[in-house]
């Protein structure tokens, strides 16, 4: 998503684009997604509250988390990095950041799906978040009081309130936050491979290849791939959770790491259905409404990015599922992706230090999806020297790379 966004911008300011994919658009971390379009997503992923929550994660026995020890060690500086984001001091610019960032997201989706002959696949019916236990009912409300402050609406709903608005819930969840202004899709990968499309319908140019380096050309970059070289003035990396494999070479750690994640397609049962995504506080999981029937997504996976899958908590999410909703068989094989995230929570978006015409666009941890489109118009207004639509400060690459 973010790759075809940063396309679709810079050739709307009249510039030639070739979009180099070792797969078609669409099938790799924004194939993987709930769908969700997250205005509401802005509190970084490490924040104040995770520090009381460490030890409940480290033994591999809460749902949200799974931990090869193994892979933490292979990078610490990364992981103690990771955890002094986290302090209090830190959390109120990158709340700012977030919310800069997601605020347009449903309106820039919209726009762009109406453009790709692709409209019916965005709902505009919220997200609904649910808790298991009366706890919830105070975290409902804080969360409700802290997005008020942010400008976004929610609406705090009890038993009776939450079968109102999904009346296929089995009724275990006591309190529930709905969210309306988040928006979702039934396909990720999809909706990707429209955007990809309208990109080549408009004179585009998508190559199917694996690049194998990148490199200086004169006064321009050079991708080389199995399939030949690409030369051009400008280069844009926004291959997610790859993005460092590309610049290592070229002697450039952005400090990225990954975070996996897993999902599986359900049959609903017969008479049954949901209205928009929902997400089980306690189960750590998410439970979305799709072409395919119903996707339920895993915590994350903190393994090394290409090990074997390990389905510990897709097993565990299905299950605290089929206590929530009335599901049949499973649709298809069980999936897994990556995530790109740097230490702060917040993208890398901007031209790499010390390397002229070099632009980097990745790290969007969870909300890849929500934030391609406006992650490539940052890119490209900053590409053509004029001013991006926030300010692109605290996503800046020099943060990390120096």
């Amino acid at each position: 998503m973010v790759g075809v966004s940063c396309a679709l911008a810079l050739q709307k300011r009249g510039i030639a684009v070739t979009l180099i994919d070792r797969r078609e658009p669409g099938c790799e971390t924004s194939y993987g997604n709930a769908g969700v379009l997250a205005t509401s997503s802005i509190v970084p992923l490490n924040n104040p509250s995770l520090f009381p929550k460490i030890a409940g994660y480290l033994g591999n026995r809460h749902p949200a988390l799974n931990l090869s020890w193994r892979r933490a060690l292979s990078r610490p500086g990364w992981l103690l990095r990771f955890l002094w984001e986290a302090r209090p001091s830190q959390a109120a610019a990158r709340i700012a950041a977030l919310q800069a960032l997601t605020a347009s997201t449903v309106a820039r989706h919209r726009a762009l799906m109406a453009e790709a002959g692709v409209p019916h696949r965005l709902r505009e019916t919220g997200t609904l978040k649910l808790w298991r236990t009366e706890a919830g009912h105070a975290a409902a409300q804080a969360e409700h009081d802290f997005l008020k402050r942010h400008g976004i609406e929610s609406e705090v709903l009890d038993r009776q309130g939450i079968s109102a608005v999904e009346p296929s819930l089995n009724p275990i969840f006591p309190a529930g936050l709905l969210i309306p202004s988040v928006g979702s899709v039934d396909s990720p990968g999809a909706v990707t491979a429209a955007y990809g499309r309208l990109f080549a319908e408009r004179g585009g140019r998508i190559e199917q290849a694996t690049i194998t380096g990148l490199a200086r050309n004169g006064a321009g970059w050079r991708a080389s791939t199995a399939q030949g070289a690409f030369d051009a003035d400008i280069a844009v990396v926004a291959l997610g959770p790859w993005s460092g494999d590309l610049l290592k070479p070229l002697g450039i750690d952005p400090k990225l790491d990954v975070e996996r994640g897993y999902h599986r397609h359900m049959k609903p049962q017969a008479g049954t259905s949901l209205s928009r995504p929902v997400y089980d506080v306690d189960g750590a999981y998410y439970m979305a409404p799709m072409e395919q029937g119903f996707r339920v997504t895993s915590g994350v996976d903190l393994s090394f990015r290409d090990a074997p899958d390990e389905h510990r908590q897709i097993d565990g999410a299905t299950a605290a599922a089929r206590e929530a909703f009335p599901l049949g068989e499973a649709v298809g094989e069980t999936w897994r992706g990556a995530r790109p995230t740097l230490p702060d929570s917040l993208p890398m978006i901007g031209e790499a230090p010390r390397n002229p015409g070099l632009w980097l666009a990745f790290g969007n941890q969870h909300i890849g999806f929500s934030t391609g489109p406006i992650t490539g118009e940052m890119v490209a207004a900053m590409v053509c020297g004029e001013a991006p639509p926030i300010d692109p400060a605290p996503f800046r690459p020099g943060r990390y790379i120096a």
